[in-house]
């Protein structure tokens, strides 16, 4: 039922885009030849003549569109008709191309706006960390940081944490062995090492049966986060060096000691690439009886776990009140478009890669599962910021989308003339062509997802 009641609210952002075109064009008395739910591939399902308008729906429910009389070839129709769209005055074609994102947001701030009045609150983002139970084994350094059960977590390495997810990402790049070292700390364990051992070399095999006096061990320098980081905006890039599998060894077997006989294969140079991969410490301040307390470090093990069970708490706004319900309403949707063009960023950046590119079947799977877990509003409030991308997404100017047709229009505008038909038409069967390619791999991205229970 939740997945088909998704399936139901997207619907209705498809339609909603799409009206908001032919409601723009409608005022403008232009004429308008088709209203199509679904894009024109494969069989049309229903179709029905209203006035002068034919309603289509398509099996391939993917989208939508709204298309004038001179979208159709084949219609014999004066180049002045004034039923051509590409007659009216390009204030009136921009409004009309500009109408479906515009509805799509109007509709984002609807859901948001209504949500704020029927729930009673809102959510902020963030979320209170606190120390449900220790679980760790005797020996593990949690125990020895003075953590207690209660505790609230509130920073992390200098940084405030407000979700769990900031908590746990820091401990897993904090994680004891990780196989990757800091090339200035590389540099100064074998500085140590050369101090020790000054009869050898850095890359000079060190003959067998010699003791080699060994550096103490160090932890490695603590992780610093950003907020987008902490958020999962931004994904954490270390540059650092990995080990491979000589260091490794070596690694595992100089723990805790502070000399090793050589076999014949060890040199300083990896004795300090293996000195150097230790784990990072977690300098963890809580609140606890109203009080901030500096913990003394915890260290996470192999797995980066440091051996707690956490108690999430939601941080809900109260909107009691029109006034209130509009003002965190409307903050809420700026949030989001921020995380949405920071997203979009990303990507374009190549800094997200391609592979985590998902669209409509992961919607509905994800949306489905947080009615099912969080309830109804939880739903109304992903329709909503799913109807903020479609309206980003639709006005980028990329051909075939809204974006695109407006991008044509200032170019007509700053030549005084509009592009030759043909041209056009090229150019928008190739965005058309790079969207359809597009929606099949993300559609493949999203099953794959789903077979390897990664959603």
């Amino acid at each position: 039922m939740s997945i088909i009641i998704m399936i139901l609210l997207l619907s209705v952002l498809i339609l909603v885009h799409e009206a908001g075109h032919f409601l723009a064009a409608k005022a403008f008395k232009m004429k308008v030849a088709k209203f199509g739910f679904g894009l024109p591939i494969g069989p049309t399902l229903w179709e029905k003549q209203v006035g002068d308008v034919k309603v289509l729906v398509h099996a391939f429910l993917l989208g939508g569109y709204v298309a004038f009389p001179d979208d159709d070839k084949e219609l014999d129709l004066p180049k002045d008709s004034p039923d051509r769209f590409l007659n009216r005055p390009i204030y009136q074609r921009l409004i009309v191309v500009s109408a479906g994102v515009t509805a799509n947001v109007i509709c984002a701030f609807v859901f948001v706006l209504l949500t704020a009045f029927l729930w009673g609150h809102m959510p902020s983002g963030k979320y209170d960390v606190y120390i449900n139970q220790i679980v760790a084994k005797k020996n593990q350094s949690v125990w020895t940081s003075g953590l207690q059960k209660g505790d609230k977590i509130i920073r992390v390495n200098g940084s405030d944490i407000d979700t769990s997810y900031g908590l746990l990402a820091y401990a897993q790049l904090s994680q004891k062995h990780d196989g990757k070292v800091d090339k200035e700390f590389v540099d100064e364990n074998y500085e140590n090492l050369k101090k020790l051992n000054p009869a050898y070399q850095k890359d000079e095999t060190i003959p067998k049966d010699v003791l080699i006096r060994l550096s103490q061990q160090k932890p490695e320098k603590a992780v610093s986060l950003t907020k987008n980081m902490l958020k999962g905006f931004q994904k954490y890039e270390d540059h650092q060096l990995k080990l491979n599998d000589t260091q490794k060894a070596l690694r595992d077997k100089i723990v805790d000691k502070s000399y090793i006989i050589s076999d014949g294969t060890v040199t300083l140079n990896n004795l300090a690439f293996a000195l150097s991969d230790t784990v990072r410490p977690l300098n963890i301040t809580v609140l606890r009886n109203g009080k901030e307390i500096n913990l003394k470090p915890i260290y996470p093990n192999e797995k980066g776990q440091i051996g707690v069970m956490l108690d999430v708490k939601e941080v809900l706004i109260p909107t009691k009140g029109v006034k209130s319900a509009v003002i965190t309403s409307g903050k809420y949707l700026y949030d989001q478009t921020y995380m949405l063009l920071y997203g979009l960023y990303q990507i374009v950046s190549g800094k997200i890669p391609l592979k985590d590119l998902h669209g409509i079947i992961a919607i509905t799977k994800v949306g489905g599962d947080i009615i099912d877990n969080s309830g109804f509003f939880s739903g109304l409030l992903l329709i909503a910021i799913i109807s903020l991308d479609l309206a980003i997404v639709n006005f980028l100017p990329i051909p075939a989308l809204d974006g695109g047709h407006v991008l044509f229009l200032i170019i007509e505008k700053l030549r005084g003339k509009p592009l030759e038909e043909e041209t056009i038409d090229k150019i928008g069967t190739a965005g058309f062509m790079f969207l359809i390619l597009l929606m099949i791999f993300v559609i493949f991205n999203d099953i794959f997802a789903l077979i390897t229970k990664q959603l």
